[in-house]
């Protein structure tokens, strides 16, 4: 029987990636079997922006690791608030700033650790409490922690009047990342020293597609750990630190095609 779908020689690259390359056609269309994977993968995106945040169960399983954590919500009151106005994501609900307001007064921390849902509870879910776990192992004794939060319905800019509130002289917050069509469950981590309401996205670093499929956990650990401790020195963040935890990328070889192979 004749094969109905004409190959593609891009094909052997989708060992490489996730991303929808060589997928081949029939007629003039995609395969019925890549129209279905590509309806399931839009499905999966919708279902990690809409899913019910477990927060109980991501501060239950942080706490596990002996860590104090604290539930707070931000100004927007359910999810379809949050996602029609972003900017009450970035700020804290009355009953929490008071919450906060009311601890009583320590040292000023090292760190804040704010876990957000974001665009993607299932990331945090899946992935924040081991984050903190290799986090605080990997940072050691020297620093010290803020009661961590788990923020309900929050975006980035949420981190800054907590980690005001805590008098931290840094602040990261995870968040779950606006899912793609391969990867509902990817976590960003924000870092910005010295927080205070009005920073800006110009004052943080930021490490992106923190996932097994991404940047595995290990790694983005020990990048946002350098991050950490040079932001600890040199008191800045953002544009000011340029993360050279890694080796540069060798420049690319323009002399030759890939394409064409010569």
């Amino acid at each position: 029987m004749k094969d109905t779908v004409t190959p593609n020689p891009w094909r052997s690259l989708r060992t490489h990636t996730p991303a929808r390359i060589g997928l081949g056609r029939a007629g003039i269309s995609v395969p019925t079997a890549v129209q279905l994977d590509f309806q399931l993968a839009h499905a999966q995106a919708r279902d990690a922006v809409l899913r019910p945040f477990d927060a109980a169960g991501v501060a239950a399983a942080i706490e596990a690791q002996g860590l104090p954590v604290l539930r707070l919500h931000s100004a927007a009151a359910d999810r379809a608030t949050y996602l029609k106005r972003p900017d009450l994501g970035r700020r804290l609900d009355a009953a929490s700033q008071q919450r906060l307001d009311a601890l009583p007064p320590t040292d000023p921390p090292d760190l804040a650790l704010v876990v957000a849902d974001g665009l993607s509870p299932l990331a945090i879910e899946r992935h924040a409490a081991p984050f903190t776990g290799l986090l605080r192992a990997t940072l050691g004794p020297t620093w010290r922690w803020a009661p961590v939060t788990v923020v309900e319905q929050a975006r980035v800019a949420v981190g800054d009047p907590i980690g005001h509130a805590l008098g931290a002289r840094l602040v990261v917050v995870l968040v779950g990342e606006r899912p793609g069509l391969s990867s509902p469950d990817s976590m960003g981590l924000y870092v910005t020293w010295a927080p205070r309401p009005g920073r800006t996205d110009a004052e943080r670093n930021c490490i992106s597609n923190v996932r097994p499929e991404g940047q595995p956990l290990p790694e983005a650990t020990a990048r946002l750990a350098w991050l950490l401790n040079e932001a600890r020195q040199r008191h800045v963040t953002g544009v000011d630190l340029k993360d050279e935890s890694v080796p540069e990328v060798p420049a690319l070889d323009t002399s030759r095609s890939f394409l064409l192979g010569g």
